[in-house]
């Protein structure tokens, strides 16, 4: 075994879930490679001191160059808000350092075409964070399509929907302002990414997006403001295998909790998945018997991908948190081997590529092509 130095950027949630991650990932996984949680940066010092008491890092700082510039931080996680990724993405690279990044990669189409130049330019190790798609269903689902066990896709239903701001009295935050923040920066990219990672690349898409709630009332009992960016957003698309597809994305999808979910229609069978109970996979056989025709039940279990290193019983569950610790332990494998594993920076910039075509086609309400972009 060997240690290497990790360096944070960020704080909050998914700062958190990543600082976890690393210090679990070496027993979960038995890595050869073991996490040493190095360096903290939140935006003050106090901040990030109280961050680093807290994750267990040996050091906290409120600069993130100090970070990546420290010696002992030989591997960089990006959890910051996505319009600091590009800098930061850069400079690590420069100096050597292999990166994960969370999703999405930049703020935008330009920043994530920066970042991948610098990333392979560099040829050190780099990773986006779609986490999602990585549970043990999703990941046998992958399998199952790639295999053509349900023959050809010819459909795909995707949708990241949540309800976290369907009460139109919630108060505004830093998320309902900058186009960055809204739905089609927060929760889109989670579906774009498993649509293209269960159904192949998209070549048209025409959508649609919406701001639902024009104002809200604003923080600390100040009057109402302008919400600046989308509630929700839907296109309909052909993939270039020729399949169709649509996908829907929401934050005022009332009574949805984590509607991270997905429909696949194939030549000989069919899959369906929702991230609510997101320890089981349905699946149906169009071989099966007449009499025995219809979707079962597949609770994942040791045998399917990285369920085993958390638990020896199927049907016990893995969660949201051991979504990270799988990407932890892919990203030191890819530090460990040399070589990146998917998602990439590059799967990550098809995901803005996506999202930037569906913004030009709701703005001329016309179907595009994903090559003008």
């Amino acid at each position: 075994m060997k240690n290497i130095g990790i360096g944070v950027v960020g704080g909050g949630y998914m700062g958190k879930a990543h600082s976890v991650a690393m210090q679990a990932v070496g027993a979960v996984f038995e890595t050869r490679l073991r996490p040493v949680c190095e360096l903290i940066c939140t935006t003050s010092q106090a901040g990030a001191e109280k961050k680093a008491a807290a994750f267990g890092f040996n050091r906290a700082t409120a600069d993130w160059r100090a970070l990546v510039n420290d010696p002992a931080v030989e591997a960089i996680i990006i959890a910051s808000p996505q319009e600091t990724h590009r800098d930061i993405a850069l400079a690590a690279f420069k100096l050597g350092k292999p990166v994960f990044c969370e999703k999405p990669l930049g703020a935008g189409l330009a920043d994530s075409r920066i970042m991948v130049e610098a990333a392979e330019q560099s040829g050190l190790p780099n990773m986006v964070g779609f986490n999602y798609i990585r549970t043990p269903a999703s990941q046998l689902a992958r399998s199952i399509v790639a295999s053509g066990e349900i023959g050809a896709v010819t459909y795909f239903r995707g949708e990241h929907t949540e309800d976290f701001f369907c009460d139109p009295q919630m108060p505004g935050t830093w998320r309902t302002r900058g186009r960055s923040n809204g739905t089609m920066g927060d929760l889109a990219p989670h579906m774009i990414n498993g649509a293209l990672a269960l159904a192949g690349p998209i070549a048209s898409l025409s959508a649609d997006i919406e701001t639902v709630h024009q104002t809200r009332p604003g923080e600390n009992g100040s009057g109402p403001q302008a919400v600046t960016n989308d509630d929700h957003a839907q296109f309909m698309c052909r993939f270039e295998n020729g399949a169709m597809g649509t996908l829907y994305f929401s934050r005022v999808a009332t009574g949805r909790k984590m509607g991270y979910a997905y429909e696949i229609f194939g030549t000989k069978g069919s899959i369906r998945f929702d991230q609510e109970d997101q320890n089981a996979l349905w699946l149906y056989n169009s071989d099966a018997a007449s009499d025995r025709q219809g979707f079962s039940k597949i609770l994942t279990g040791p045998e399917h991908p990285d369920y085993l290193p958390f638990c020896q019983g199927p049907g016990h569950g893995t969660g949201y948190q051991d979504q990270i610790i799988i990407e932890a332990h892919d990203f030191l494998k890819a530090i460990e081997t040399g070589s990146s594993v998917w998602p990439t920076f590059r799967d990550g910039m098809e995901v803005n590529r996506i999202i930037e075509a569906a913004w030009a086609s709701n703005e001329t309400r016309n179907w595009v092509s994903i090559s003008e972009f």
